[in-house]
């Protein structure tokens, strides 16, 4: 493997990067951007990139590489997440929009190249949501990120129906890039993956389709199933789209098919975590099973995954359940922190909340188990619900034939809008804060 061939070639040619509403970034203009401020960053380990525009974090991550520092991606921005991550990296130190803008407006023209990069050195330290307990680093070496976004690259040309180098998709992502997911397709696909991106962060439907319109073709929307239910809805028109790609969440098939009817496109779902990055990836509206990265392992067990690959500095178990089928596809059965039970019955919480959902009336919802305060006996199950003109008795009672009665979630609060983090995922805090208790 090259150490720095794909982000040599970035710098070797004039191919417009970044597009914002100011104009456009080429490659050679973003490395010499990198190059100033790398200058001026101070000699610590590691930085966590706070960067709120896009192209402000792409710059920062490069001025990092240049400098030899890690990338860190807490899992929130809150002020206590910022200091345990710090905790965990002493002497690390916070880059944000506002430094990155201090030395962009001072920044020359000269030429800049990056140094070698060696494939086993940690770029980016990357955290779990915190959906499930404390959240854990994840250490990501440069070959790591340098082959899954090849392979990335590689599926949604395939898509597209283009060849590497035969055209330049443009990408516009409502994620941010301090989630893995963002990381990937809105950060390493303009490095490394031969793409050019948009610099905002756009989340309503309005603000998605202003923003596509100032894309050249073809455009590729990478979002999550909540945004894409949120376009749905909104009836917007939106330009002409190559792809779709969803990720993050399980994206219904009825979802995946109304968005290629409505907008006339194709949606490419990846499947990955925080932990293996993108590994496998399906046509939602036309398929159930997942098509894994060559080189993939997947080793199923009773209740989770272990996966590895030639650029995985070591194994990763999933809690997913996966069966695979003879073709080399697999199905996801579950996940193991997804089951409950409850008087001696198991469930999974992704089917409770999926039949909730299928309820007439309701828009959004969740079934969850909130922690037993103290020796509380049996958890029965919590759900929080978006539905207007309904009451808990209308819900339970049309829940009541799809699911088993120990099953049926009380306390069922009504609330104007699910408390999501800006990926769509609902953390146990901001349930639990919903819930009231």
């Amino acid at each position: 493997m090259a150490e720095r061939g794909p982000l040599l070639s970035l710098a070797a040619d004039e191919r417009p990067v970044i597009r914002s509403s100011a104009g456009s970034l080429t490659s050679s203009q973003l490395l010499s951007l990198a190059g100033t401020l790398s200058e001026e960053l101070p000699a610590r380990p590691a930085a966590l990139n706070l960067c709120e525009r896009r192209d402000n974090f792409l710059i920062g991550f490069v001025a990092l590489l240049m400098r030899g520092q890690a990338c860190l991606l807490p899992p929130s921005r809150a002020s206590t997440v910022v200091v345990e991550v710090m905790r965990e990296h002493p002497g690390s130190y916070v880059l944000d929009d506002s430094l990155v803008e201090r030395y962009r407006a001072s920044a020359g023209a000269s030429r800049r190249d990056l140094p070698q990069i060696p494939p086993d050195r940690i770029v980016v330290v990357g955290y779990t949501s915190g959906t499930t307990g404390r959240p854990k680093a994840n250490p990501k070496t440069w070959r790591s990120f340098v082959e899954s976004t090849g392979l990335n690259s590689a599926r949604l040309r395939e898509t597209l129906g283009c060849e590497q180098g035969s055209t330049l998709p443009w990408i516009l992502a409502t994620v941010p890039p301090q989630h893995m997911y963002g990381m990937e397709m809105s950060v390493l696909m303009p490095l490394l993956g031969g793409v050019g991106v948009y610099a905002g962060h756009p989340l309503y439907p309005a603000d998605v389709a202003a923003a596509l319109e100032a894309l050249p073709e073809p455009r590729v929307l990478v979002t999550t199933p909540v945004h894409l239910r949120a376009l749905l809805k909104s009836g917007i028109r939106l330009p002409p789209l190559g792809a779709v790609v969803s990720a993050t969440a399980p994206l219904a098939q009825e979802v995946a098919e109304d968005v290629e009817r409505r907008f006339d496109t194709t949606v490419l779902e990846f499947f990955g975590s925080t932990e293996s990055c993108v590994i496998a990836s399906r046509r939602t509206a036309l398929e159930s099973t997942w098509r894994p990265h060559a080189g993939v392992i997947l080793q199923p067990q009773e209740e989770s995954t272990r996966v590895n690959a030639p650029w995985f500095s070591e194994e990763v178990v999933l809690q997913d359940v996966l069966e695979l089928q003879e073709d080399g596809s697999f199905v996801v059965r579950g996940r193991n922190a997804d089951m409950v039970e409850v008087g001696g019955k198991r469930a999974s919480l992704a089917d409770l909340t999926s039949r909730l959902m299928a309820v007439e009336g309701v828009s959004d919802a969740v079934v969850f188990q909130p922690e037993a305060a103290g020796d509380a006996g049996v958890r029965r199950l919590a759900a929080l619900v978006v539905a207007e003109g309904l009451t808990e008795a209308d819900v339970l009672a049309r829940l009541a034939p799809a699911v088993d009665p120990v099953f049926l979630p009380r306390p069922l609060v009504f609330v104007s809008r699910l408390p999501r983090n800006e990926v769509g995922k609902l953390p146990r805090d901001r349930l639990t804060a919903a819930l009231g208790r």
